[in-house]
């Protein structure tokens, strides 16, 4: 049984979308389509990742202290409770608040596979996702990072890139039994230019920032490519003045 930690990355000061995104209610916290706001469409779809394969723990949410309640609130709206809430004083992007949520899980002696999501993201085809989703558990799982792509639909300037190893469909025999295909490189937001090379080509995929890892996978990547953020990031979780406990309701 592969143990499963769905991470919910839920930062965000509130300055796209103004006036309706505001620093005390950001974008992820909106109802912009449907009944439920952004950030409780992942928290649904997340819960739906299941599997015989599969034990599915809480979410773990990643949050900054002034949304704590904003998040408490919006979860007992669509009966969800989390693993944890975890809180920053400030806010420090992707890698610290994935680091977290690594951290807390090796505290209880777990080494879960981590599906990271942001809490902003707009996902149509929920199906689709959760195949996809757990196509990526069964190969993290094994030692891998998986990252989710979406095939371009046209020349995005405004996107990051993906680039695989195979091109138009071809050399498939060589995909792993789950499907997926191996990263060469990574390319950030391009110019109009290479944005239809890349579609050209046909290996390129955009980046959904969608990360799926064992989180001692990402811990030791972390300590061999960038320990200074491993390291400011453990003093930190070391110290759990952040850290709010959603099952004890009290600080830690």
């Amino acid at each position: 049984m592969i143990k499963v930690s769905p991470v919910i990355l839920c930062g965000g000061s509130g300055t796209r979308l103004w006036p309706l995104s505001r620093s005390g209610f950001p974008k992820q916290f909106l109802c912009l389509e449907k009944n439920e706001s952004l950030f409780q469409q992942a928290s649904l779809r997340l819960a739906r990742i299941k599997s015989n394969d599969f034990q599915i723990f809480s979410p773990t949410i990643v949050t900054g202290e002034e949304h704590r309640f904003l998040v408490h609130e919006q979860l007992r709206e669509i009966n969800i409770e989390p693993e944890a809430i975890i809180l920053e004083s400030v806010g420090r992007n992707t890698a610290p608040a994935l680091t977290l949520a690594a951290l807390s899980a090796v505290d209880k002696n777990m080494d879960p596979v981590l599906v990271v999501t942001s809490a902003d993201q707009n996902i149509i085809d929920s199906d689709k996702f959760t195949y996809s989703v757990q196509t990526g558990i069964m190969e993290a799982n094994e030692g891998s990072i998986v990252l989710l792509g979406i095939k371009p639909e046209y020349p995005a300037t405004e996107y990051g890139y993906i680039r695989t190893k195979f091109s138009n469909g071809k050399d498939t025999k060589e995909f792993s039994t789950c499907g997926a295909l191996p990263v060469i490189e990574f390319f950030e937001k391009p110019n109009l230019e290479n944005a239809e090379k890349y579609l050209k080509e046909g290996n390129f995929f955009w980046n959904a920032g969608i990360f799926i890892l064992k989180a001692s996978v990402w811990l030791k990547a972390l300590e061999n490519l960038n320990n200074d953020i491993l390291s400011a990031t453990a003093r930190a979780w070391k110290k759990k003045c952040f850290r709010w406990n959603i099952r004890s309701t009290e600080f830690k």
